[in-house]
């Protein structure tokens, strides 16, 4: 089964195509990431229309340069007749109703997809949600032009699945690392990542099993009962971790995304010759770590933290009189609050994914989503699944991202389980949960 995977949720715009025979086997015939952080960086965080304006306008080049890779485009023919029993306008309206909304995208479909012979694929999976709808929309759309052109089924993913699958990856051999060229992305400003391993196997897991899926947007422990039947049974009040760490380093006065900023800073303290003090004053709260539910909080952590600013301000040279982006902290004072800050909330996650383990009876733990990529929380829910005999299943970093593959791979399992769902009526799901309860209809049974 050959599977196109197309990822358009936030500011990543990601194609992918594997190839699995038996299910576990996955080869990645190709897979590319155009990451947008450049662009966003001015704004402190994504800016939604710009995303999806560079959604529509890298979907295609991207795409080309996906079926190249993959092979397809020594196929390429002259022209190819769309449907023999529907005449070009009429198909043509057809995708201009579908494209309405991208009308670059349009003209890039029109331009090239007629001319390429259709690919050998077998489906189309495509995130519906969650994440931003208007990037949502552009993914969804492109998919739907496809399936009317080539006659494919779509099979619509769940982001936050796609986050669990990506964890049970696992490589069985490593390809030469690749930077596309700008030439090889027209009048492309983003950055690209490198081209994956070619070949991954699939880890199989027991049942009960726990996640942990902390990112920008999510924070959520998710019971696995079965494949495809997940339970949400914990999940943030407020702010996603991932948006904690973006907000706190704002504060602090460090550069867009400050999640990594965050951990580089703290993991310097760590392990640099700077002792750390007992006895300092970086004192912050651990959210909701002795409540009884499986539930987070991490608004009010940031809160602390701009009180513990004001407090310093008296007391800490180097600090100017205004707390926040452009805040002239020490260095010493950044690294201890950053090292505070991620010690606090590293122990609110592993103190709940404990707890969860032990209630539930789990015998493995997933842990997914861009926060995952932090070196600390990595080291410490390595020592949590040690402590508990379980077994730990962690994403490479390269796949902690919002990526194209994770969404191809869990549409192969729905494919390839039976599972596929009328798509007749796919749309952009911004809020779409992972634990079957959306608009009261069963997407993942």
């Amino acid at each position: 089964m050959i599977i196109l995977g197309i990822e358009t949720s936030c500011d990543e715009t990601a194609i992918s195509v594997i190839e699995s025979k038996n299910g576990t086997d996955i080869t990645v015939l190709a897979d590319k990431t155009l990451s947008q952080i450049e662009l966003h960086k001015q704004y402190g965080g994504v800016f939604p229309t710009m995303a999806k304006r560079e959604h529509a306008k890298n979907l295609l080049p991207l795409l080309k340069t996906v079926l190249n890779e993959a092979g397809f485009l020594k196929l390429k023919v002259k022209s190819v007749k769309l449907k023999v029993e529907e005449d070009l306008p009429t198909y043509n309206l057809k995708l201009a109703t579908i494209l309405e909304r991208e009308p670059e995208l349009l003209e890039q479909f029109l331009e090239y997809v007629p001319t390429i012979k259709k690919p050998p694929l077998d489906a189309i999976a495509v995130t519906e949600g969650p994440g931003l709808e208007p990037c949502l929309w552009t993914g969804i759309n492109l998919a739907k032009a496809l399936s009317l052109v080539w006659d494919i089924p779509i099979v619509p993913v769940n982001h936050m699945e796609g986050h669990i699958f990506s964890s049970l990856l696992r490589r069985k051999e490593i390809s030469n690392s690749k930077f596309l060229t700008s030439n090889e992305i027209p009048n492309s400003k983003t950055q690209i990542s490198n081209e994956l391993p070619k070949s991954y196997q699939l880890s199989a897991i027991s049942y009960p099993s726990l996640a942990l899926l902390i990112s920008g947007g999510h924070t959520e422990l998710v019971l696995i009962k079965g494949l495809h039947d997940y339970e949400i049974i914990g999940q943030t009040r407020d702010d996603a971790v991932g948006e904690a760490f973006d907000k706190v380093a704002r504060l602090l006065g460090l550069p867009y995304p400050g999640g990594p900023e965050i951990s580089r800073l703290a993991e310097e303290l760590r392990s640099g010759n700077d002792e750390v003090r007992e006895d300092r004053e970086v004192k912050l709260p651990r959210p909701m770590i002795y409540s009884k539910d499986f539930d987070f909080s991490f608004s009010g952590i940031k809160t602390s933290v701009l009180y513990l600013l004001k407090r310093l301000e008296q007391k800490e040279t180097g600090l100017s009189e205004k707390v926040g982006v452009e805040s002239a902290l020490s260095p010493r004072l950044q690294k201890e609050i950053a090292l505070e800050f991620e010690n606090a909330v590293t122990e609110v996650l592993v103190a709940k994914t404990k707890r969860a383990l032990e209630q539930y009876g789990a015998g493995a733990l997933l842990l997914g989503g861009g926060v995952i990529a932090n070196t600390h929380i990595r080291r410490e829910f390595e020592k949590l699944a040690k402590e508990q005999g379980v077994t730990l299943h962690v994403p490479d970093k390269n796949l902690t991202t919002d990526n194209a593959l994770m969404i191809a791979v869990t549409g192969l399992m729905h494919s390839s389980a039976g599972k596929n769902k009328d798509a007749t009526g796919l749309r952009a799901r911004g809020n779409l949960r992972l634990d079957n309860t959306h608009s009261g209809k069963e997407y993942f049974l």
